[in-house]
């Protein structure tokens, strides 16, 4: 065994990874280690998304912010996704997916530290400037772990082990959101409440002391990611890049690699199922507490909070139960099953004005499971080369500007008609979209298939 050997992400490896690798870039098996340590990754960004819907509850009050207003944060949040996106892609083109794993962790935990000078400075803006940089280090992390789960075995497992990494992101939101409840929400009255009864003079004082709340739980999550961080430095990793003919790491052009995924409709459509799923996802989740603060009377922040906990319980009980059922049925006939349910209890969230539509907003979000994993791991087999791969696991991630719009659009419904509850028809209708565009797909592909067949048969009948 050899020690501290430098490999080419210039980065040292203590536990190696004895797979073998396809010419297609995937492996003939799954390294657990390395498959674990890749899963731990997914709650990290899921900690930090669940946080945001806390900040979106506090900034609101604090800064006297509409719904609209408030939803910006998710837009700086998922932005930074957007941006960065294609340049993280073209890091893990030229040096590996580790680096980019690497890269974003070491990202994120800045962009975390970020947020100590933003508490200081108490304006909205800085706050918003330090979501989008930490969205950054979650873009490299993101680009580089979904692409690179499903790679890392078998082709023919490649949706399920994404399923399965996806699987652990719920606990990170749950942790996210405990943190947010326990230090940033207080007990006793809703916050906007407590600020009425506070003389002018001494609001400014108070709306300090609550910002400063906001810097605990970013401590914890900066010690988690700097052990994470060492623990992924010190593992050798497989690269899992598609070779070229002569035995090299073949490298598409940007340019060609645009090209070929613009001309494929499976893919392009893909993207737009992404889009639409990761904003009806952003918006349950932002307007979750406020729907319960709405329907529960009496209810404050820290209690309201309880609502989005059990939102991400459901959230990873449905992925729970969405893996179970792909071992049986086809992932699509899964996700379509569970998209109708999702809209159907987004109903119940819009016309039944009692904690009932408190309870289906949890229920909605049980019934997000499958969603992501799927659309992502079926867009990207969409590709047939190989080597666009890296690119169009990066595309898909932009596809995370979603949860900077909708979220946006159901703010702006909720204050044009005067009710959260009723602006839920907006991610209603997303469900109801990526059922289309899954029944579309899935009848696509049977059409494919009995060509297939037939050509087949022909292809077995004598020549007289």
């Amino acid at each position: 065994m050899t020690f501290w050997k430098v490999d080419t992400d210039v980065t040292f490896a203590l536990i190696k990874d004895r797979t073998a690798q396809l010419d297609s870039g995937y492996l003939d098996r799954t390294p657990i280690l390395q498959f674990v340590l890749l899963s731990l990754c997914f709650p990290m960004w899921g900690a930090a998304a669940s946080l945001n819907d806390v900040l979106i509850t506090q900034f609101r009050t604090i800064f006297d912010l509409s719904n609209f207003a408030s939803a910006f944060v998710q837009s700086a949040f998922y932005g930074g996704y957007f941006v960065v996106a294609i340049p993280a892609s073209r890091v893990i083109r030229n040096w590996s997916y580790k680096s980019g794993i690497l890269i974003g962790l070491a990202t994120y935990i800045i962009g975390c530290t970020l947020f100590f000078p933003a508490s200081t400075a108490g304006t909205y803006g800085v706050f918003l400037a330090a979501l989008f940089a930490m969205a950054i280090g979650l873009s490299f992390l993101e680009t580089s772990a979904n692409t690179f789960s499903t790679m890392m075995g078998p082709q023919r497992f490649s949706t399920l082990r994404l399923n399965i990494s996806q699987t652990v992101l719920p606990f990170g939101s749950i942790a996210g959101v405990v943190l947010g409840k326990y230090f940033i929400f207080t007990d006793g009255e809703p916050l906007e409440a407590q600020l009425a009864k506070i003389p002018a003079a001494e609001q400014a004082a108070f709306a300090a002391d609550q910002l400063q709340r906001t810097l605990q739980p970013y401590r914890i999550i900066i010690i988690a990611l700097a052990v994470l961080l060492v623990l992924v430095a010190i593992t050798e990793f497989p690269r899992c890049k598609p070779k070229a003919l002569d035995g090299t790491e073949a490298r598409a052009p940007l340019g060609q690699t645009l090209g070929a995924l613009a001309r494929n409709s499976r893919y392009r459509e893909g993207i737009v199922a992404q889009f639409l799923y990761v904003g009806l996802q952003t918006a349950i989740w932002t307007f979750t507490i406020r729907v319960a603060l709405n329907v529960i009377p009496g209810l404050n922040e820290r209690d309201a909070t309880n609502y989005l906990i059990f939102a991400y319980i459901a959230f990873f009980l449905g992925k729970l139960i969405a893996d179970f059922f792909m071992t049986r049925f086809s992932s699509e006939s899964v996700l379509m099953t569970y998209t109708l349910l999702g809209a159907a209890s987004l109903l119940v969230v819009m016309f039944v004005p009692n904690v009932v539509a408190a309870w289906a907003a949890v229920l909605a979000s049980g019934l997000l499971g499958p969603c992501w994993p799927t659309i992502f791991g079926r867009t990207l087999e969409s590709i047939e080369d190989r080597h666009h791969a890296e690119t169009g696991g990066a595309i898909l991630v932009m596809a995370i500007i979603g949860g900077a719009v909708i979220p946006v659009v159901q703010g702006l419904v909720a204050d044009l008609v005067g009710s959260v509850e009723l602006s839920f028809g907006v991610s209603a209708v997303c469900f109801l979209a990526i059922f289309a565009f899954f029944a579309r797909n899935r009848k696509s592909r049977v059409r494919e298939l009995a060509m297939q067949e037939h050509d087949q048969s022909l292809s077995r009948e004598p020549v007289s």
